[in-house]
């Protein structure tokens, strides 16, 4: 049975491998942006999503021509970084959009939502170092930037939805840094400096591995929400990452033995619970 999926964002880096990904593993996608996805093939509608009326009609199943049941939600939109406008205004129109759509999900009884929250909840850039390394969802978030504070205010923000509706499934996804293949010329560059790239413990995640990430978020069947750091198995770095965490953070405690290139954003929990594995790196 074809499951109907809402994917805001889909324009982006992320929401085009996310769309993709989902269309070939069955679900049925209704892809929501402000401007069309560059595939011409994806069902589509244009939407202001800080509009409440436009997210309800949307979540609702009740755009003409897209019409039917939604059964999930993926959201992905939102002013992805600081310094694209300005704070006040990437607050208000992130807040706002994502109370939007989280509401309208449960107003037309969408139980099933995985949406980014960010790698920048864990205190990026990591001008103060991290707590340990690997960094992991265990500590406090410590939002730096307008930014990462609306992400880390969505996070408690589906914290008390969950509360309110036992039977509300919210997964917020951390994603690391995404990149596509034709990003992958410029890894080689990073090493001529090692702290070019420490503002996330040299880390990436292929918008493939990201779209596996959410798929699976989607379908695992728990309740309540979770957070899950999503990055790839590796570095950007070809130098070893015991290396790298010694140089840059010496005085920060290194709490497992790191494999040559691993990742020092666990996603230990990822691979636990949701099963998730990068299939992706640059190296190859």
């Amino acid at each position: 049975m074809s499951r109907r999926v809402v994917v805001t964002g889909a324009a982006g880096k992320l929401g085009r491998a996310v769309v993709r990904d989902l269309a070939e593993h069955g679900w049925d996608v209704l892809a929501v942006d402000r401007t069309q996805p560059v595939d011409d093939h994806v069902e589509f509608v244009s939407a202001d999503l800080t509009d409440y009326g436009q997210a309800l009609e949307i979540l609702g199943g009740g755009v003409d021509e897209h019409l039917g049941r939604v059964d999930a939600l993926v959201h992905l939109a939102a002013i992805p970084a600081p310094g694209r406008v300005t704070n006040s205004a990437t607050f208000a129109n992130n807040a706002m959009l994502t109370w939007n759509v989280f509401n309208a999900a449960r107003a037309n009884g969408v139980r099933n939502v995985v949406w980014a929250s960010s790698e920048t909840v864990l205190g990026l850039p990591f001008d103060t170092p991290p707590p340990y390394i690997p960094v992991d969802e265990e500590y406090r978030v410590r939002p730096e930037t307008t930014c990462s504070l609306n992400k880390a205010l969505e996070e408690e923000m589906a914290h008390h939805l969950c509360r309110w509706d036992p039977e509300l499934k919210m997964v917020g996804l951390r994603f690391s840094n995404v990149m596509e293949p034709s990003d992958y010329a410029m890894f080689p560059s990073f090493d001529a400096d090692a702290t070019l790239r420490k503002w996330n413990l040299w880390s990436y995640i292929d918008a493939r591995d990201g779209a596996q990430a959410v798929r699976r978020g989607l379908e695992y069947e728990g309740t309540g929400m979770e957070v899950f750091i999503i990055a790839n198995a590796d570095t950007v770095m070809s130098r070893s990452s015991a290396d790298l965490a010694a140089e840059v953070y010496p005085g920060v405690e290194v709490r497992k033995e790191l494999g040559t290139h691993e990742t020092m954003l666990s996603i230990d929990k990822a691979r636990r619970i949701l099963g998730y594995e990068p299939e992706h790196t640059w190296r190859s």
